[in-house]
Order: structure tokens, then sequence, then C-alpha cells
């Protein structure tokens, strides 16, 4: 068994902007609004839409695991529609596996590490929730979408309606958590958080929530600020966090990936060997 030690926690905030509509779809049982036939998910309290954490780190990890082309060998849900992931049954696939250690696995497995990554659900922004109560919108904080399902035999048109998150729409804070370990006194979590920079570049370029292929779900992170704090924070609280800096868009902390990636690497190598454990 691998001796694990928390390094550091990696806090990335952010927004997270609806390019086109949204559509995440909540639970139709009991909660005909409007009679619209898919509904989105709501926060139960406020009745704000919101984007859940399981979305985004779901819809990351498995564009992942199509960029690198891993088998999907691990059915999560049975019946229609199947849902199949990626996940390692071997130690030594495990070791080099990107998506298993950064997303995690389902615990079954004694070689397996703890996860990398934790998502925070995202609410609706301030301002948002503001502009969208100012506007007539068919239902409080959503628009309704008639779509049209084309019958191939008749060419019949089956209308149904999708209520969607209106484009500009800006949900905040987006927080994600990535930590990093020491396992028998070395790391590779690096070449792990070039991973998640990329998986947040492929989330761009594809979409997230139903009808992606319909031009709903395009989202764009902005603001983004990457803080990291080490050993020494926890262990004294006046301690600060240590500023990795603040980027208008993912592109902009994509370019200057190198930095940050270096800067880590060095908070890190200096906290490991402050805290390293006498030998007897």
């Amino acid at each position: 068994m691998a001796r694990i030690r928390l390094l550091g926690k990696l806090f990335i905030g952010g927004r997270l902007e609806a390019i086109t509509g949204l559509h995440i779809g909540g639970a139709q049982t009991g909660m005909e609004i409007g009679g619209v036939d898919n509904i989105v998910v709501r926060d139960p309290i406020t009745n704000l839409p919101y984007i859940p954490g399981s979305s985004l780190k779901g819809k990351m990890r498995s564009l992942m695991e199509r960029k690198l082309g891993l088998p999907l060998n691990r059915t999560i849900r049975t019946g229609r529609p199947q849902v199949r992931i990626h996940e390692c049954e071997e130690e030594e696939t495990y070791k080099d596996c990107v998506v298993c250690r950064l997303f995690g696995v389902a615990g079954e497995n004694d070689f397996a590490t703890p996860t990398r990554l934790y998502v925070r659900d995202v609410k609706l922004s301030q301002e948002s929730r503001e502009e969208l109560e100012g506007l007539e919108t068919e239902l409080p904080y959503t628009e309704v979408k008639w779509e049209a399902a084309i019958d191939r035999v008749t060419s019949a048109a089956v209308p149904r309606q999708f209520e969607r998150v209106p484009a500009g729409a800006v949900f905040s804070p987006v927080n994600m958590v990535f930590n990093f370990y020491s396992l028998d006194g070395g790391t590779d979590d690096l070449e792990l958080l070039k991973g998640l920079f990329q998986a947040m570049e492929l989330l761009e370029d594809d979409y997230i929530g139903g009808m992606g292929s319909r031009g709903y779900g395009q989202v764009a992170f902005r603001n983004l600020s990457l803080s990291l704090k080490t050993q020494e924070h926890y262990l004294d609280p006046t301690v600060s966090p240590v500023d990795l800096g603040e980027f208008s868009d993912l592109k902009e902390l994509r370019g200057k990936e190198g930095e940050i990636i270096e800067k880590v690497k060095e908070t890190l190598k200096v906290s490991e060997e402050e805290h390293a454990p006498s030998e007897a």
C-alpha cells in the first residue's frame, strides 16, 4: 500500500458563460411546469437553474476518455440510456491513466489513490438572476424552445418543448479543487493538472447538457483565478495562499500554463522538503 500525503490544494475559480442556450435536464416526476416536456435542473430552495458539479466533471471526463481513446469498460447505469465509462482494472494501467487518477474511480480497487479533482455546483450569478427577472420569459429565469422530431417514414413533425437557460447567462462562482498528493515520497500530479486544463478546453470546444448537436450548451470560462494552499496554510491559517494569477479567459491561462506549472512545482517542492517526515 502506497504512503499517501497531501501536499496542497489548488483552487480554480471563475465564471462560466452560456454562449448558447443551456439545457441540463431535471427530474420530470411531479414537476409539470407549464406543460414543458423537458425541464432544466433547479435549486429546490431558490428555484434558480444551476450547473451541477457532477455534470461539469462528468462531461470533462467523457471528453478526455474520447481524446485518449480509452475503452468504456464499466457500466454505471443500465437500461436506456445506458451509461458506460472507462475505469482501469489493473494497477499497471492505472499508474499511467490520466482519467482515472484525475477524475477518480469507484474505490473498489485497492490500488486506487484519492481522486485529485473536486467540482462544486455552480449557481446562477446575481447579475444574471437580476437580468432574467427583468425579462418576460415563459418560465422563471428560463425560456422555452420548440423543437420538432421528424418521422423518417411519414415525414410528420412531432413538436416538443425544451426549457433552457438563455444565451448570455453567467454561472458563478466556478469552484474546482485540485489535490496534490505525494506517493511514497514523489508526485507526478503536475501532469494530471495539465490534463485538467486540456479537459476544460475540450469542454469549451464541445458542449454541456443536452441537445448539443442542435446548438445548445456551448460555454466559456471567464475571469479565472488560481491559488494554492500548501501545508503551511493548514498548520498556520495566517499564512496566505499562493497567488498563481488571474486570467481573463481559458486561452490566456493556457498560454501561461508553463509558468503556472513551474510555480506550483517549486512551491510544492519547498513545502514537501520543509514537512518531510524525519527518518528514524
